[in-house]
């Protein structure tokens, strides 16, 4: 079922969701298993799956000489999607990302879900490669999120690669995109930020899931102005329950977020990583409540394969 389909079908219920990244290569699906498992007594109607690119490293020779070679250190998102659907009958929703795919790899791999019976994909224009600093698309590629939107919106209208198919059949994938409370890093100001998602939305999105925040406020002030731009389809929020007193300037680092005073000062406080994530989980329920109250159509939590704290927040909201 479509996400759209399942926020409908809850008739203004906010209904839990959450995403999970894929184990590291050499790792077996049990530890996605042991992730979920506490989880589904929260009956998330779909879970999201991320996609990691590729990554460069170097190896040493005997000779000294360094060789570099490409590796994908957490693989297997299709795969995850599938053990999923299989496990909890749930819809899965796989990340697709632009960086490091071809457009015929990104419809091979959209093929693949559309016969999985997979039926939601997110789309991402993803990160840059750690060592190359910004991001640089494929030669063959799609460069943004939005072109990588017309693709998938073109093989929903049965428009393939290949001009030569003989009346090839349309995919049906309800298309989610990613939006910024707080804009993205790479946006001049956030008005133009809204103006790149109301072109994503022209195009095909059906629904959007926001960076983490930390700060309601921000939340309901950037979907006001998505409103008032006619912007008109869900936009479920994303949440992220802190589990360590480092976090506390890693996440505004790497996500280009702020923490409210009252959180970052409480975090201060803390002798310990047990105490950071103890007021994690408390800000976490406050925030889950009150987005609640205001009618969300979704609390989407970003897990990061821990579910202890995103279970104890479930426990007291849902």
């Amino acid at each position: 079922m479509k996400v759209t389909e399942h926020i409908k079908n809850a008739n203004g219920k906010t209904l839990f969701s959450l995403e999970i990244i894929p184990p590291k290569k050499g790792e077996n699906v049990q530890t996605i298993f042991n992730h979920l498992d506490p989880l589904m007594e929260f009956n998330p109607p779909f879970i999201d799956v991320t996609y990691h690119r590729e990554e460069y490293v170097y190896k040493k020779h005997p000779s000294g000489l360094l060789e570099k070679k490409t590796t994908r250190k957490r693989p297997g998102t299709v795969g995850i999607c599938a053990a999923i659907r299989h496990r909890y009958d749930v819809d899965p929703v796989p990340h697709i990302i632009c960086g490091g795919f071809s457009k015929e790899e990104t419809e091979n791999a959209l093929i693949d879900l559309d016969f999985l019976g997979i039926d939601n994909v997110l789309l991402l224009r993803g990160d840059a490669i750690k060592s190359e600093g910004k991001f640089i698309p494929q030669a063959d590629g799609n460069n943004y999120a939005i072109d990588l939107l017309h693709q998938v919106d073109g093989l929903n209208k049965g428009v393939y690669l290949d001009d030569s198919l003989d009346d090839p059949t349309p995919t049906d994938f309800c298309i989610g995109v990613a939006g910024y409370p707080e804009k993205h890093f790479e946006a001049p100001n956030l008005q133009m930020d809204l103006d790149y998602l109301k072109q994503k939305v022209q195009a095909g999105a059906e629904y959007i899931v926001t960076q983490m925040f930390f700060d309601n406020d921000k939340y309901f002030d950037f979907v006001a102005s998505c409103r008032a731009m006619g912007i008109n389809i869900p936009i479920i929020p994303g949440l992220k329950p802190i589990a360590t007193k480092a976090q506390s300037t890693i996440l505004p680092s790497i996500f280009h977020i702020d923490l409210p005073v009252e959180l970052s000062e409480a975090l201060q406080r803390c002798k310990n990583n047990q105490e950071a994530k103890q007021i994690g989980i408390e800000w976490g329920i406050k925030q889950s409540k009150e987005l609640m109250e205001r009618g969300v159509p979704v609390l989407h939590y970003y897990s990061m394969g821990k579910s202890t704290s995103v279970q104890k927040i479930a426990e007291a909201v849902f």
